[in-house]
């Protein structure tokens, strides 16, 4: 099966043997298979009109998951299954629970956003279903329907038709989904062996095994990694960029582990941000909103918490939180590990302290401990899907109202994720009160000189950087700390 990709769709295996590797999953559908009710709206993954549903064969069955086809590359659905808003036809003809929802609820007016929509809906629908024998869908809460739908936007409806449609589906007649038999036609599709595509002199790597992985990416220095896209994908869709040979880490078992040992959490490079966004709130509930808040569903779905770290980008919302939590990156290359605390990682704009033939295999990120006391926070200009313009965590011990030790991290205030250590040093060994937070929070602007961009001004970053530490103290001051609900309008929800 080598230098053909092979995926399940629409009821049988579907073979490609021409395309380049950076072809998007959505060129495929309507460009030769002329299947077009999957739309193009943005070429970014941020719209929604082009979300498919993935299925993706695992130790505990067949996962499936939404995702957006659009910056979705070809190749990486070999041994996968692709459905798309046609699959949902049923075989007498009859319109899916979600489609007949959509249509007595009036949640389509010109239509373009629908089949995107529908399929976000369908993995939620999926979701309630359970198996072939579970009953009908359980009735759902508004936040599960805002999370499913949080990467589709539509310009006609004003949303509340479709969220009624969400409640509608789970009352019509059920609709279940044969997952037993998915996970038996993916089967004979898995391969033993390294997958390895070429077409005109570009070749896309997929190993199987970490070993594998390290081998090809020793030979191969200058290749690119490929995680889930979610970045990368635009430098073709957008930049028109020859990303050249790619090495795509998605099919290497040992990166989608989730280890716990030594009081650490140790989430492989692999493991999509959704499932570690997922294991981290276990642990640290703290991050339940920027679990939330971080781009989409769909774009959770398919990036990955490593290739977030290893982006490096002083916007990106994962590394100030590790950075807060005194999280360490695991580099892996022929020479063997190399582990450093998250922050040593990051030189300067979009440099990093990596070897050509290093790759980011693990972050470590330590358990709570006693006296701790932790928040995230997210500034941007919409609730869903948009990049922060400051990202802020905080991390502080206290020994009764003593600090004794303290971590205060930001993105976008500098070129790469960066601690205040002025500020920090201010509040070290001091007493947590509103005296000691002025003193410090004034020391902020000698930490960061933030730039201006069409995101927000220098003046607004700072002064919202200042005021975020505020809120942390109002919330964790050991006299009369303020709940959630009185400082954010979103803790409800």
């Amino acid at each position: 099966m080598d230098n053909v990709i092979h995926f399940y769709y629409r009821g049988a295996v579907h073979s490609v043997e021409q395309g380049a590797p950076t072809r998007t999953i959505l060129q495929h559908l309507r460009e030769d298979l002329h299947c077009t009710g999957t739309k193009e709206g943005c070429a970014e993954g941020d719209c929604g009109a082009c979300t498919v549903v993935i299925g993706e064969p695992t130790a505990d069955g067949v996962v499936l998951k939404s995702v957006n086809s659009c910056i979705q590359f070809l190749p990486t659905l070999d041994g996968k299954a692709l459905f798309t808003v046609e699959d949902l036809k049923q075989d007498d003809g009859a319109l899916h629970p979600v489609q007949q929802a959509m249509v007595e609820c009036h949640g389509s007016q010109c239509g373009f956003c629908t089949p995107g929509f529908v399929m976000s809906l369908w993995d939620l629908y999926l979701k309630q279903d359970g198996g072939p024998t579970a009953p009908a869908c359980q009735p759902l809460q508004r936040k599960q329907i805002d999370t499913a739908l949080s990467g589709n936007l539509c310009r006609c409806t004003g949303y509340r038709p479709i969220i009624d449609a969400a409640h509608r589906m789970g009352e019509l007649p059920p609709v279940s989904f044969d997952r037993a038999a998915l996970q038996q036609a993916l089967q004979p599709l898995q391969r033993d062996d390294m997958f390895t595509y070429r077409h005109e002199g570009q070749t896309f790597y997929a190993p199987r095994t970490l070993a594998q992985l390290v081998a090809v990416r020793a030979a191969h220095p200058t290749a690119r990694m490929l995680a889930g896209s979610t970045d990368v994908g635009l430098w073709v869709t957008k930049q028109m960029r020859d990303l050249g040979d790619i090495i795509y880490l998605g099919q290497v078992a040992e990166l989608t582990s989730i280890t716990l040992r030594d009081r650490q959490l140790e989430i492989g490079a692999g493991v999509t941000l959704n499932d570690a966004y997922a294991e981290v709130c276990k642990h640290y509930p703290e991050l339940s909103e920027m679990w939330q808040r971080f781009a989409s569903l769909p774009i959770r779905n398919a990036g990955t918490l490593g290739g977030n770290v290893a982006n490096g980008s002083p916007i990106g919302d994962s590394p100030p939180w590790l950075i807060a939590l005194g999280a360490q990156v695991v580099l892996r290359g022929p020479a063997g590990q190399r582990v450093m605390p998250l922050e040593a990682l990051y030189l300067d704009y979009m440099k990093k302290d990596m070897q050509a033939d290093e790759l980011v295999e693990a972050v470590r990120i330590p358990l709570p401990h006693a006296g701790q006391r932790f928040r995230t926070y997210k500034l941007a200009k919409r609730f869903d899907q948009d990049i922060s313009a400051v990202c802020a965590a905080f991390s502080i011990t206290l020994d009764g109202d003593s600090i004794r030790e303290v971590r205060i991290a930001y993105g976008g205030m500098a070129a790469t994720p960066k601690r205040a250590a002025l500020t920090e040093a201010a509040l070290r060994g001091q007493t947590w009160t509103e005296a000691t937070l002025d003193a410090a929070i004034a020391l902020m602007t000698q930490d960061f000189q933030p730039l201006s961009d069409m995101r927000a001004s220098s003046d607004y970053r700072m002064k919202t950087a200042q005021n975020l530490l505020r809120r942390f103290w109002l919330e964790t001051r050991t006299d009369s700390p303020l709940r959630a609900d009185q400082v954010n309008p979103f803790a409800c929800v």
